[in-house]
């Protein structure tokens, strides 16, 4: 969680301890839009820019100068020799420059567009990355250069030169991770589910680490990446590059517009690293779902990654990764070995740092926003650690109503120290920030293993949504329920013939219930909450639909939300029920709140229809017929015991409590059953036998 704050001059370790980071200093500021490049030399770094093409070298003491300036706008790849030639490869252009005892010369022309990447072997030679048609090139002392690999991916990205001469290459567009071998052979060592390899570093022990992004914030836009068949057919430009494909896209905010190499639909976490065994084998080491990698170094026995857009230097330790620093610039582009930890190179924001003995003498967590959900009063913040002399924790907070905090927000209160801090006087409010600085004055180093707060949400009042009858017979009981030996079925019976048989139980709703039937049952059925999430109870009553007041209690303390009972125990009628729902239990007698809803009105009906009047007309029978409660829902005849079928109301429609009813009797016949049901599931059978001529 104390990741999810801003950090300043704070680190925090793999359990989460948070304490003063080590000191980092800032070397020097580069005066220019873009860093795009570092790499270490003897006595400093050299440094590559965008977007005037300016090549620097940085001093110990921080002192920048302009070694040279290239015709092309982007320098993404520098190299410094032991002997102090810089090497530089500029873009869009592919050209690569040598600077030596003051002299500035172009050593080689690739006929690509990028130069991505340059590395010295053990030989004495330059090697050199390109796109966008992922080329290797080794260049001689003497400028003499040579194609040693043709990938088919559209960007060789990385380099790292192994011991037995051959090469790691990473690509961009497929993602592949290669290995070249001296004679220009090669071999897919591993096909990463992320489009771009951007960096490699040894891992101390014979192999590599090297990181994996699908990041719409990468140097490289594969939005437009063409096939191999249409660069075929398109052809390429006059100087061999192809001018449609591969832009660069570097935003000052840091939120670039470009699609980068993060594929339309990708779903993946935007960074992995991964560990390349000695002997082939590939591991799974961390994944980065937001940031981006920039970087890996392997130094002081561990692994060191750079990342954006927030500035974040990470190290890998315990198998956890841990927040070193928190920069304000956008993005670490390079990492460089240092007595007391890496230097490191950021863009949007140019600058160059580097760590220095000790840690800092001060620093400052300030916590994501917490959302009480509700208006809230706010207890004790208490915290635990370690505060050894010579060191000072303290605490400020502020609150407010809005998601984000601004000027109707209280101001950030005095620092308060001590490990049970009251916040009684802070006001009420629904968001809490809160700050810690941590301060040492002798090199003792404070730390903040955990923060807690307590608040106390104002009570809102219970919400019923709905309130709903469920059809005469219907009742809800778990899945697994077994009626056992009481008279349930899974619906109301469906004739056949003249015989019941029953159907299987299909109908379910979506919360581990089944629907069955039982004759005489009612079921009400309800939805409610609580905006505090407290825990619900509710009470049930009833009245005639007749009556103005005088509530009558069917159930109390019931903690379901639904509700079966036999209404047969009630008369013939109308009625209305009351559901109250309470959260008591979970609240002060004095606070409890609670809200109520009445049904729709509810017929109670336990009498079946009635045969009126019955006479023979015609070649049948005439019937009349009524319900004291319910609509007739139902009506059909049996002849001689044979099938029961539907028999039609003179109006066409059963839709009423009376209906007039003919029946076609064929001659012969003995026996006339007419069944009738309302809408109940009340039903009673007669005999018109005696009514026929």
């Amino acid at each position: 969680a104390f990741l999810e704050g801003t950090l300043e001059s704070i680190s925090v370790d793999p359990l989460g301890v948070l304490r003063l980071a080590n000191r980092v200093e800032v070397v020097a500021g580069i005066d220019e839009p873009f860093l795009l490049s570092a790499n270490r030399r003897l006595d400093g770094w050299v440094v590559g820019t965008g977007n005037a093409g300016r090549v620097f070298a940085v001093d110990q003491a921080g002192q920048a100068e302009i070694l040279f300036e290239t015709e092309e706008p982007e320098v993404f790849a520098v190299w410094a020799d032991d002997d102090g030639t810089v090497y530089a490869g500029s873009s869009p252009g592919g050209k690569v420059y040598r600077y030596r005892e003051g002299e500035l010369d172009v050593l080689f022309e690739t006929g690509e567009t990028y130069v991505w990447a340059l590395r010295g072997d053990d030989d004495g030679n330059l090697l050199i990355a390109t796109g966008t048609q992922g080329k290797l090139f080794v260049v001689s002392a003497d400028g003499t250069g040579a194609l040693l690999y043709d990938s088919d991916d559209t960007h060789l990205r990385t380099l790292q030169p192994l011991a037995d001469g051959s090469i790691l290459a990473g690509t961009a567009g497929e993602g592949l991770v290669l290995q070249i071998q001296p004679d220009g052979s090669a071999r897919t060592l591993f096909d990463a589910p992320a489009p771009e390899v951007i960096a490699f570093t040894d891992d101390g022990a014979g192999g590599a680490y090297f990181a994996a992004v699908a990041s719409e914030a990468s140097f490289v836009d594969l939005a437009r990446r063409r096939t191999s068949e249409s660069a075929e057919s398109e052809g390429q430009n006059g100087n061999g590059n192809d001018s449609d494909d591969g832009d660069v896209k570097v935003s000052a905010t840091g939120d670039s517009p470009a699609s980068g190499s993060r594929p339309a639909g990708y779903r993946g976490a935007r960074s992995r690293i991964y560990r390349l065994g000695a002997t082939g084998e590939v591991h799974n080491v961390w994944k980065f779902e937001e940031e981006t990698a920039y970087s890996l170094l392997w130094a002081n026995d561990r692994l060191w990654v750079g990342t954006g857009l927030q500035g974040q230097l990470y190290s890998f330790q315990n198998d956890q990764m841990v927040l070193e620093k928190d920069v304000d610039a956008s993005q670490i582009v390079a990492l460089a070995a240092g007595a007391s930890g890496p230097s490191f190179a950021t863009t949007n924001g140019a600058s160059l740092y580097r760590f220095s003995p000790g840690s800092e003498h001060s620093g400052t967590l300030t916590s994501d926003v917490h959302d009480a959900k509700l208006a809230s009063t706010f207890g004790t913040l208490h915290w635990r650690g370690i505060e050894p002399d010579g060191s000072e924790v303290r605490f400020t907070l502020r609150v407010g109503m809005s998601a984000n905090p601004d000027s109707t927000w209280t101001d950030w209160s005095e620092a308060r120290r001590g490990r049970a801090i009251s916040l009684d006087d802070l006001a009420r409010g629904r968001y809490l920030q809160w700050r810690v600085e941590l301060e040492s004055q002798n090199g003792a180093n404070p730390e903040v293993h955990g923060v807690e707060i307590s608040y106390l949400q104002a009570n809102q009042r219970p919400e019923i949504t709905k309130i709903e009858v469920l059809d005469p017979g219907q009742i809800l009981v778990p899945n697994n329920f077994n009626p056992a030996n009481q008279a349930y079925e899974p619906a109301h019976p469906n004739r056949d013939g003249i015989f019941t048989t029953l159907e299987r139980a299909e109908k379910r709703d979506g919360r581990s219930l089944k629907t069955l039937w039982k004759q005489g049952f009612r079921t009400l059925r309800w939805t409610a909450s609580d905006p505090n999430e407290d825990d619900l109870e509710y009470r049930l009553e009833f009245r005639r639909e007749s009556d103005t007041e005088g509530w009558l209690e069917m159930g109390e303390k019931l903690d379901k939300d639904r509700y079966s009972f036999d209404a047969t125990v009630l008369p013939d009628g109308a009625y209305r029920f009351r559901l109250t729902a309470s959260d008591e239990n979970a609240n002060a007698a004095d606070q409890a709140l609670s809200a109520n809803r009445v049904s729709e009105s509810v017929v109670i009906d336990h009498t079946a229809p009635r045969v009126v009047s019955a006479a023979a007309e015609g070649a049948g029978l005439s019937v009349v017929v009524d319900d004291a409660q319910n609509i007739v829902r139902e009506a059909v005849a049996s002849i001689d015991a044979g099938e029961w079928t539907a028999v039609a109301p003179i109006d066409t429609l059963l839709d009423a409590r009376r209906e007039a009813i003919a029946i076609e009797v064929p001659d012969g016949t003995t026996l006339v059953l007419l069944r009738l049901t309302d809408a109940a599931h009340n039903v009673m059978t007669y005999d018109l036998s005696e009514y026929l001529r």
